[in-house]
């Protein structure tokens, strides 16, 4: 008993004699300092760890950070591209205040660009699990010479933007890992596009993988990212910044954003203190939500039995390969549009809108003028209308987005509240009667049935007039003859067809 006493005290005095970094583990390190094989960084909170590893079977090691409770869940990846080939490997900021990875010939393997030289150079770990340089004398975010959360790997944590900074042209994107065993540049990246509007792009390449709607103003849509009581997602859009990142809800909950490395955006939920993660969502989860699945000019109905179908006035390119479940040559106009002949619109409702390949906006616009102008450029195709598009109008107009060239990427959002219309663009043919050719069955039907009330009314007034000024004999002999109309009524019904015959034929 006395002996384990003695242990512990000798372990106080120590720890009341030596820095404090040295009986726990260090969070940081400043100018000389170094951590290589078996060391690491942990932060404050014990969540975050850094160190080197090797993933799976390979023998490469990189320096990485990782969940404390889960070493093998890795977030972030230092030297993905350039692999220490042995187990020699050294973090440590050297005299000119650069962080600098080296190798056993102390090369430089990994090196983050500085926008500026620090002073007082320190590198921590912070609880969030991100890795900042900054000055010793200067703890807060805007005095970050360089953080790990500007440079992604596959993982995005609470926090983390995602997006571009417009001043300086830096892009925030999430990029897969080649494989299990390799954490080098994969194929896939999830990212945000600001081609005329902001939406966030599950990239493959470059091409499209799952595409949102464009940002309204409101929200995006089109694909299943939804707010839960574990986290809220935030989208800031402005002059110096556009991205979106995702705050937590819940601090006994821990959520992360992982892009795999074979291509699937993945949300999973831990308890602290658990190793166990479980699946929130993952995207693509249906055929729909594939960057267009059902070709250019046709639609996805998730709901149907053949969910590809084409637009309002569209047919497939070729029938041989949609009948084979083939769609990805999409379809074509039964008529083309010439901007000669009378055109219309065929209102499409609930829909992602298109990509925003050959679309421009018009801010600040009614409903009205924004078919006008689709109306008057022979080029467009089709347009939307939307109040959140203009992101401050005092007369209440919104935005005009406008499409020329082929639809792509269209799908049905049955179960989204804030889902749009489209107007697509279609020669009188393909719309049944024309619009004049409705405004003068309206007008006639009007005339039409004013003109017979006007008949009855009179008929009704003659017969009781009649009867009158004839006697009971004389009534009686008339209730056996047909009923007769006088001048004016007979006037009144040559009048209506004058009027009917003189507005069918206006032009």
């Amino acid at each position: 008993m006395e002996t384990h006493l003695f242990f512990a005290i000798f372990c106080a005095w120590i720890c009341l004699s030596v820095p404090l970094e040295f009986c726990i583990a260090a969070d940081s390190i400043r100018m000389d300092q170094s951590i290589s094989h078996g060391e690491t960084l942990v932060s404050s909170g014990q969540s975050f760890e850094l160190g080197f590893f090797s993933p799976g079977s390979s023998k490469n090691r990189y320096l990485g950070i990782w969940y404390k409770n889960t070493p093998q869940t890795v977030v972030w990846v230092a030297n993905r591209n350039n692999p220490i080939a042995d187990s020699y490997g050294v973090l440590t900021i050297i005299n000119n205040g650069a962080l600098v990875l080296l190798n056993q010939s102390k090369s430089v393997i990994w090196s983050p660009n500085l926008s500026r030289v620090p002073e007082n150079p320190v590198a921590r770990l912070l609880e969030t699990g991100n890795l900042v340089l900054r000055d010793s004398s200067n703890e807060s975010s805007e005095s970050y010479i360089w953080q790990s959360f500007d440079d992604p790997s596959d993982t995005m944590l609470p926090g983390m933007k995602v997006g571009w900074n417009l001043k300086t042209g830096l892009q925030q994107k999430l990029t897969s890992w080649r494989s299990a065993d390799d954490p080098s540049l994969g194929d896939f990246s999830y990212r945000i596009d600001i081609n005329v509007l902001p939406y966030v792009v599950l990239g493959v390449g470059s091409s499209k993988k799952v595409r949102s709607r464009p940002w309204n103003g409101l929200e995006f849509n089109g694909v299943l990212v939804l707010d839960y009581l574990v986290y809220k997602a935030v989208f800031v859009n402005n002059d110096d910044e556009v991205y979106t990142l995702c705050e937590s809800n819940n601090n006994k909950i821990i959520s992360r954003l992982t892009l795999n490395h074979s291509g699937f955006l993945q949300r999973l939920v831990s308890t602290k203190g658990s190793s166990e993660w479980d699946e929130l969502y993952s995207i693509p989860s249906e055929f729909c939500e594939n960057y267009g699945h059902c070709g250019a000019n046709g639609i996805c109905r998730i709901g149907k039995a053949r969910i590809c179908e084409c637009l309002p006035g569209f047919t497939p390119n070729s029938q041989k390969e949609w009948d084979m479940f083939n769609t990805s040559s999409g379809c074509t106009r039964r008529r083309p549009l010439d901007c000669q002949s009378e055109e219309g619109f065929v209102k499409v409702t609930g829909v992602k809108l298109p990509d925003l390949i050959d679309s421009h906006v018009i801010n600040s616009v009614s409903l009205r003028e924004c078919e006008v102008s689709c109306l008057n450029d022979c080029s467009c195709t089709a347009y939307a209308y939307s109040k959140a598009y203009a992101y401050s109008n005092p007369n209440g107009n919104g935005g005009c987005l406008m499409w020329s060239g082929d639809l792509i990427d269209i799908r049905e959002l049955t179960s989204e509240k804030h889902a749009e219309d489209i107007y697509i663009r279609m020669h009188t043919s393909e719309l049944g009667l024309n619009t004049y050719q409705k405004k003068k069955l309206v007008i006639i039907l009007v005339i039409s049935t004013f003109s017979g009330i006007l008949t009855l009314g009179l008929a009704v007034w003659f017969l009781f007039q009649k009867k009158r000024t004839m006697g009971a004999d004389q009534e009686s002999k008339e209730n056996l003859e047909l009923p007769l109309f006088d001048l004016p009524t007979i006037a009144t019904s040559k009048l209506e067809l004058f009027l009917v015959a003189w507005i069918w034929t206006m032009p």
